[in-house]
């Protein structure tokens, strides 16, 4: 799992890459699902790699933490490793991942 933020200096966004490597998981379809996007399983697909793995960059303002998850087919809720911290998730007992931008 991969978290890496690139600051803009000509807008306060960071644009946030979200990666899973293939042997993370099993799975066909990779979903990130957060605050950003209104925890839509359908909105922001990560796409297949070469590698095997699953990535993909959103643009979120700076000056915030942002709580998400990734969703494996429509079924399994994973944590990236890689997240700036964890705070429960307040539907369950597990944890939210949280990039602090």
């Amino acid at each position: 799992m991969a978290l890496a933020k690139q600051f803009l200096k000509s807008k306060p966004v960071c644009k946030v890459t979200f990666e899973l490597s293939g042997d993370t998981f099993t799975g066909k379809e990779v979903a990130v699902v957060g605050e950003f996007n209104q925890w839509s399983p359908t909105e922001t697909l990560l796409k297949k790699q070469k590698s095997g793995g699953y990535k993909t960059t959103v643009e979120l303002p700076v000056g915030q933490e942002i709580q998400f998850r990734y969703l494996i087919d429509g079924t399994t809720w994973i944590n990236d490793d890689a997240a700036d911290k964890y705070v429960p998730s307040g539907v369950s007992v597990d944890q939210n991942s949280v990039v602090v931008l």
